[in-house]
């Protein structure tokens, strides 16, 4: 038989355009909903099917709404500000609010020697324990709530005794400050001088704090976890900075420019660890998405003015000026005290409509139930924020402007 004919050559492929070896930075030419998709769609290749956020083969759950806190039974301590914007939430569980008060008060005492006796009205009037419950409801243990409530009561100190109310002062801040960080984020030095930066983390009460509770918290959390809450306490230190270079010039801020030192001298660090104080993680891509961080600002910076609002009376009567958003409105465009007071409370307002309409759409866009849990986690907060200004009537007191 005849050999058959061979088989003609295939045609030429047209050349491929090489394959970026940083797929990354093609992302900052990606739209946002291409990048939120790549994320969801998860790695692909030999070995990646466990890796994905959610399964390729099955069609992603539809996302839960978020869901308002249910309005408590009974009407809540004190007066909430007149026309802002805010949800009631249910009075936190008792048994958890008197055992986290129990223990730290225990480790403030105990193990970090925190204050000085004089100051123990002080500490109890602060209410942390009713703090953190109502803040986070979803806290499997108490052990969960202890992470975010020695957090809580360190950053407290901090600004008491470095800033404020107890010995606080701008000058020389930036020092004290620095060095109290390394708490959070240890120092990598040579074997000589390593000792005496680790005594030195013993060598005042905020240290002390920061470096104890921040050893709880690294017990809990993850890698990921662990360094977006010190990138957000140095955001916060960083706004301690900028008010304090403002007292030493007797500057009053421009209101964005006040607005702007608030959105890193706020609550942040807070609600940034609802998911380890929720015993799950949120993932760092995730945390990182443009949508999820505008929704993380918007929350701080709303529950910041929250502080504003309810600690003015207290701050007017304090020694010195003390710089808020009525009192830096009133003087910028030239209105009365009165009258900066309300419409700081519309710009809270504008800002919780805001957060709530992007959370909304973030949760609507990402089904991934780490996300859903996440934001809803920081909503939560945030109205557990109000609920504990509105009801310390030990530190807070409205002014008479209705």
């Amino acid at each position: 038989m005849p050999a058959p004919e061979p088989s003609p050559p295939p045609p030429p492929q047209p050349p491929q355009p090489p394959q970026s070896s940083l797929p990354a930075a093609a992302s900052r030419f990606e739209a946002p909903s291409t990048v939120l998709e790549r994320i969801l769609r998860g790695p692909s290749g030999l070995g990646t099917a466990s890796l994905h956020l959610v399964r390729r083969e099955e069609p992603p759950e539809p996302p839960e709404p978020l869901e308002l806190p249910t309005a408590p039974a009974a009407p809540a301590e004190g007066n909430p500000v007149p026309g802002l914007y805010h949800h009631p939430v249910a009075e936190p569980d008792p048994v958890r609010v008197e055992e986290v008060g129990r223990r730290i008060k225990a480790w403030a005492l105990d193990e970090v020697d925190l204050y000085p006796e004089d100051w123990e009205d002080q500490f109890d009037g602060f209410s942390v324990g009713r703090y953190m419950v109502a803040c986070h409801p979803d806290a499997p243990t108490v052990d969960h709530l202890m992470l975010a409530t020695r957090l809580m009561v360190a950053e407290n100190a901090v600004d008491d005794c470095y800033c404020e109310d107890h010995g606080g002062s701008p000058i020389g801040l930036g020092g004290r400050l620095l060095l109290a960080h390394t708490a959070l984020d240890p120092l990598h030095t040579t074997k000589e001088y390593q000792p005496p930066w680790a005594e030195s983390l013993h060598s005042d009460a905020p240290r002390r704090a920061y470096r104890s509770a921040m050893e709880y918290f690294l017990q809990a959390a993850s890698a990921s976890q662990a360094d977006r809450f010190r990138h957000d306490m140095a955001r916060l230190h960083l706004g301690y900075l900028a008010e304090a270079a403002w007292a030493q010039t007797d500057h009053v801020p421009e209101v964005w420019e006040y607005l702007a030192m608030r959105q890193f001298n706020n609550f942040r660090p807070c609600p940034t660890i609802t998911d380890t104080v929720g015993g799950y993680e949120l993932p760092a891509d995730l945390h990182a998405q443009p949508a999820m961080q505008r929704v993380i600002a918007l929350a701080g910076n709303a529950t910041t003015i929250v502080n504003d609002l309810y600690s003015y009376t207290k701050e007017l009567a304090s020694p010195g000026r003390h710089l808020n958003l009525p009192v830096v409105i009133a003087e910028r465009e030239g209105i009365s005290d009165r009258e900066g007071y309300l419409k700081a409370v519309e710009v809270h307002n504008e800002l919780m409509h805001d957060f709530e309409a992007e959370a909304a759409a973030l949760a609507a866009a990402c089904p991934v139930p780490s996300v859903q849990r996440f934001v809803r986690g920081v909503a939560v907060w945030v109205d557990g924020n109000h609920y504990w200004h509105q009801t310390n009537t030990y530190r807070y007191s409205l002014p008479d402007f209705w």
